[in-house]
């Protein structure tokens, strides 16, 4: 009796253990992530967006939601109306619907950066490897947990299935254990498996947010470089305009005649 209570509470203990090995303390962690990006946009936000600064970082601060992210679309929305309604020009724009537009897009593009510093950062880069070491680490204590029961249990299956196999009614309950027991070796030999499967789709998803960190990177990249090159053709264009029309008042301020 003390045998069979034995190896029924070795197996059970095996069959809960990769659930007491989660890694857990999501919501830590994200919470991490957050405050780096909202330390990111702290010490961005006055160097980007100044004279306009203050108004930027309420819009911000204002539609940050329960998981202390920003929602970039009503901030840049917020930000894009103050400038439309006061008239705000810009450094390079004195249309104030084009630099309200283009504020806006430098809002999306600076939480676009502060998500991936938040993840691809120095300290978010910490957060990933304690993530991958103790998932590695979980796997090898489940690993060694089963190497060391390995032989005991085996030794206490035999002996069961031993004691089975003599025969008689009082061993139906016996040959129910027997065959009970060999089932949960399997499950047990299955759920280590699929533990390797589930850490190694842990890793391959955090390589693959940090591709898609990289691609959000480069297209708030090009999407700056795009407006910057629009801007530039701007300022070409009237330059161009106003030496024209220099040129045409010169001309016809020198060619009448008396």
């Amino acid at each position: 009796m003390r045998k069979t209570t034995l190896f029924t509470l070795v197996f059970s203990s095996l069959l809960i253990l990769p659930a007491m090995a989660q890694l857990g303390k999501v919501w830590t962690d994200f919470q991490y992530y957050s405050v780096d990006l909202q330390n990111y946009l702290r010490s961005n936000v006055n160097e980007t967006f100044r004279p306009l600064d203050i108004r930027t970082q309420g819009a911000l601060s204002n539609y940050s939601g329960e998981l202390n992210l920003p929602d970039p679309v009503s901030a840049g929305r917020q930000v894009r109306n103050d400038i439309i309604i006061n008239s705000i020009s810009g450094r390079y724009e004195n249309n104030s619907a084009v630099n309200g537009a283009g504020v806006s897009n430098e809002v999306n593009r600076i939480v676009t950066r502060g998500a991936v510093v938040g993840v691809l950062g120095r300290e978010g880069q910490i957060r990933v490897k304690t993530k991958l070491e103790d998932t590695e680490r979980s796997i090898e204590t489940i690993a060694q947990t089963i190497e060391d029961a390995d032989s005991f249990l085996d030794k206490i299956k035999d002996q069961v299935c031993q004691i089975a196999n003599t025969g008689g009614m009082a061993n139906v309950a016996n040959q129910t254990l027997c065959q009970s027991s060999i089932q949960q070796e399997t499950t047990v030999k299955i759920l280590q498996e699929q533990s390797k499967i589930v850490a190694e789709n842990l890793a391959q998803t955090i390589q693959t947010n940090q591709s898609i960190q990289y691609s959000n990177l480069n297209l708030a990249n090009i999407s700056q470089q795009i407006e910057e090159a629009n801007r530039a053709r701007r300022v070409d264009s009237a330059t161009e305009a106003a030496r024209l029309l220099r040129t045409a008042s010169q001309t016809d301020l020198f060619g009448r005649e008396p």
